[in-house]
């Protein structure tokens, strides 16, 4: 199989740079990081996919049962990073790819050299001892609607993720990156971020770690960023000033200010 071709991967940047991997999260794909690329691209050798299942990814390679859980999208990650002989590359993960980015790390250290989480969460229901942001009926609900009525569950939370109400424009591009979704492909990676769990692999991270939580988060409080900090060891955590669940496009002035800072400090 042709990794590059299943998983829709774009090479850009600097073709002799250190390897920087941008990671969507669900119901996105590779385009969410439009304002991120032309700030690595002098520096950086800049890959971008979609996990299969999203955006301009083989849809004829998905698989749910691979992709029930979060090591299958480890896989892409890890194949897509071996397809292009990617060594101690800094994966960019943005919401449930950054526990993605987790993963793929111990699978394949040698692929991958430091991680960036965007708006990270390593569950997002509620436990004792553990605020995720959402309890057991919250998702609960939050799946069967979107089970029942996908594009209209899409239009619904699109703004609830996007924030920043005052630039609807925002919540626009979203809901039209849900929609652009397959919908029975949505619902597998849609159970497979909301119900994960991924709280103990955040203690396998060997890796220099940089954590980007937002002032306000409907998805992932404040708190979560906290913990995420907290359980990787000399990790490093950045609140911007930004609302909303996707920096990347609400505030890519901040984002793009403190990823090129990490990075630097790696060079």
């Amino acid at each position: 199989m042709d990794i590059l071709r299943r998983n829709n991967v774009t090479v850009t940047g600097n073709p002799n740079g250190p390897a920087v991997v941008l990671a969507h999260g669900f119901g996105c794909d590779q385009n969410m990081w439009c304002l991120t690329v032309p700030a690595l691209a002098e520096r950086y050798r800049v890959v971008l996919f979609d996990y299969v299942g999203s955006g301009r990814s083989d849809l004829s390679a998905f698989s749910a049962e691979r992709y029930a859980s979060l090591d299958g999208y480890a896989r892409d990650v890890v194949e897509v990073c071996e397809a292009l002989d990617l060594r101690d590359a800094v994966f960019v993960g943005h919401s449930v790819s950054a526990m993605t980015g987790v993963l793929a790390a111990r699978q394949a250290p040698e692929r991958i050299g430091a991680l960036v989480m965007v708006a990270p969460s390593p569950r997002y229901i509620d436990d004792e001892g553990y605020r995720g942001g959402f309890d057991e009926q919250d998702i609960d609900e939050l799946l069967a609607s979107l089970d029942s009525n996908y594009l209209g569950w899409s239009s619904a939370m699109a703004p609830v993720i996007m924030g920043n109400p005052e630039r609807p424009e925002l919540a626009e591009e979203l809901t039209n990156s849900f929609c652009a979704t397959d919908p029975e492909m949505a619902r597998v990676f849609a159970r497979t971020t909301f119900l994960s769990d991924s709280r103990d692999d955040l203690k396998s991270v060997a890796v220099p770690t940089l954590v980007l939580e937002c002032t306000e988060d409907a998805i992932a409080p404040r708190e979560v960023g906290a913990f995420v900090h907290r359980s990787i060891p000399g990790s490093t955590l950045v609140t911007l000033g930004a609302t909303g669940h996707c920096p990347q496009l609400s505030a890519p002035e901040a984002t793009n200010e403190a990823l090129t800072a990490f990075l630097a400090g790696r060079t």
